[in-house]
């Protein structure tokens, strides 16, 4: 990938987020307000700790929710990884060059403050999303 872009989280897809919550609370992590995402059909929580990466569990909230199909195939699991970029647009022409597929188009990003976001599929990489700066998580 490109070198300007910077780690951010690891999105996890989960059945129920306070189940799941409790486990890495136990570990230290601290976690967010949950918060609907209504583009994504998704309760998000932000789990946060010093020195760790920052995870984002994303459960459904009905039939129509992305995360169903994950669920069902996978049953709990990380599914994406995101990335904080300057540019999105030019960081999408960059990725689609590398044969990334766009799996959603920059839109914004109920999860973060003023930023768009977009993912993109590489077979090599799984799915990444990417997070227009700036990047900051509302909790």
């Amino acid at each position: 990938m490109l070198a300007d872009f910077q780690f951010h989280h690891i999105g996890i897809a989960v059945k129920d987020i306070k189940a799941t919550s409790a486990i890495y609370e136990g570990g230290g992590y601290k976690p967010s307000t949950i918060i609907y995402d209504p583009i994504q059909n998704v309760d998000i929580c932000w789990l946060t700790k010093d020195d760790s990466p920052t995870l984002e569990l994303l459960a459904p909230v009905n039939e129509n929710s992305p995360v169903n199909k994950i669920l069902e195939k996978n049953g709990v699991s990380p599914y994406h990884t995101c990335y904080v970029v300057k540019d999105i647009q030019e960081a999408i022409s960059e990725l689609r060059k590398q044969k990334y597929v766009m799996i959603s188009k920059p839109a914004e990003a109920v999860a973060f403050k003023g930023s768009k976001v977009a993912f993109l599929f590489n077979k090599n990489v799984g799915l990444i999303e990417l997070v227009e700066t700036p990047a900051e998580i509302i909790d």
